[in-house]
């Protein structure tokens, strides 16, 4: 049963790719459960962000259930998915996925590197694969691991330092391209994170007018509530807001276009002679690229953001031989985990059977003896606890550092055990640990690259 990670991201794809993948977090749950159904995915994932798109699974044969994520992927977005998948799209197997996840929870792989809503947006992921019951034991035990390297990336090193995030880098941008924001009115559409944490940069840059936009007022209200300053604006009125501003800083989520060709030009009728700069760092864009035919309109994507960003993270590159060494510490333990996974059917049904034979046991000593008292009672079952714990310990401890040292070994000493203790352990549960999937996925790499 090997991972796999299938994905494109600002690596492989150009945005408008990305934005005809990208699912809403609305859409999650659903396509989730969707995911599950396909009967080669055991267990299943999806991280969507502005800059990737990827499912990790679990599946029950590499080929076939390549195949059918692929299929997912056509069936739910209804795109020109085919087309896009071999131009765009990556698969990657056993220990280069489980290390590639590594490095998106710690920001190595981002175009920001050492972002800051990398880990938040992982953690959703899990979250919601959690609700949806896509999520497995296998996936669960190696998410978790992922987060926690993540988390100890940013508390131990740099990699989080200066506080730089993509929506912060639209405004380096517009500052770049301006000279300064002071004197200027800047307009704000959407007020998700990528929103609020732009209104909070512009407030400090000191531009003389604030206008939030959002599809719930409310929510445009609470942060101009937060920062002091500034115009909640419903979208309606986006078109008389767009009048106003000489900088747009959009980030919605919407699934559809929110700055057309005709919103724009109407705004533009009422001020033609002064220019306006838009910024668009959503995924899907919230800006049609025609927008940017129309007189004295530039428009700059999230992908305009790359060699600006390149400029001002020499610091946190110093900080990447030290994520790369928690990397290696949490992807060996999730491996090691991984690998034991031979050892506990086997280990289970022992455990099991040696627990059944003391607990009969000992129901009959006290039938025969009913005269002990309730503390002679309890000094006899934690002896009773006591010799089957120490008995199994070197068993079960040797067997589980077999199957992390020495794969096949541990097999055969499975199956041994099995035998002589007549455990019955199914013949699907041996035949499927036969081969642990890092183990099958490592063959499969070599037979890919061949």
């Amino acid at each position: 049963m090997p991972l796999v990670c299938l994905g494109l991201s600002h690596h492989s794809a150009p945005v408008d790719v990305r934005e005809r993948h990208a699912f809403p977090a609305s859409k999650m749950g659903e396509s989730l459960v969707a995911l599950r159904d396909y009967e080669m995915v055991r267990e299943a994932v999806m991280v969507s962000t502005c800059g990737r798109l990827e499912i990790y699974a679990e599946l029950e044969d590499y080929e076939t259930g390549v195949e059918q994520l692929k299929t997912f992927l056509k069936n739910f977005r209804h795109g020109d998915v085919q087309h896009d998948m071999s131009s765009y799209m990556y698969t990657l197997l056993g220990s280069q996925a489980t290390d590639h996840l590594f490095r998106v929870v710690t920001g190595l792989d981002s175009m920001l590197i050492g972002e800051a809503e990398i880990l938040g947006q992982v953690k959703d992921a899990y979250i919601q694969a959690q609700k949806a019951r896509s999520l497995g034991k296998t996936l669960h035990a190696l998410f978790r691991e992922a987060l926690n390297a993540g988390k100890e990336s940013r508390t131990n090193t740099g990699i989080g330092g200066d506080s730089i995030s993509i929506a912060t880098a639209a405004i380096d941008l517009a500052k770049q391209r301006l000279g300064t924001l002071a004197g200027k009115t800047v307009l704000v559409v959407g007020a998700g994170k990528m929103g609020a944490t732009a209104a909070k940069r512009l407030r400090i840059e000191g531009c003389s007018e604030l206008l939030v936009a959002n599809r719930s007022q409310a929510k445009a209200r609470e942060i101009v509530e937060q920062l002091g300053v500034g115009t909640a604006v419903e979208l309606p009125g986006l078109v008389e807001a767009l009048k106003r501003a000489d900088i747009v800083v959009t980030s919605t989520g919407a699934s559809h276009f929110v700055l057309t060709p005709g919103n724009v030009a109407e705004a533009m009728l009422a001020r033609p002679d002064r220019p306006l700069f838009i910024i668009d760092i959503a995924v899907p864009r919230d800006a049609d690229p025609d927008v940017a035919r129309v007189p004295n309109v530039h428009v700059a994507d999230i992908d305009k953001l790359k060699d600006m960003i390149d400029t001002t993270l020499e610091k946190r590159r110093e900080s990447i031989p030290l994520v790369e060494e928690i990397i290696a510490e949490h992807a060996e333990r999730f491996a090691r985990w991984y690998q034991s996974r031979v050892a506990i059917p086997v280990v289970s049904s022992l455990v099991q059977k040696a627990e059944s034979i003391r607990e009969g046991e000992i129901e009959r000593l006290f039938a025969r003896c009913t005269d002990l008292t309730e503390r002679e009672r309890m000094l006899i079952t934690g002896a009773s606890l006591t010799i089957i714990s120490k008995l199994l310990h070197s068993v079960v401890t040797k067997l589980r550092d077999r199957a992390t040292s020495n794969h096949a070994e541990a097999m055969t000493l499975a199956m041994q055990l099995d035998e002589l203790f007549d455990l019955r352990v199914r013949s699907e549960e041996l035949t499927a640990s036969r081969r642990t999937p890092i183990a099958q996925a490592t063959a499969l790499e070599s037979e890919l690259s061949e």
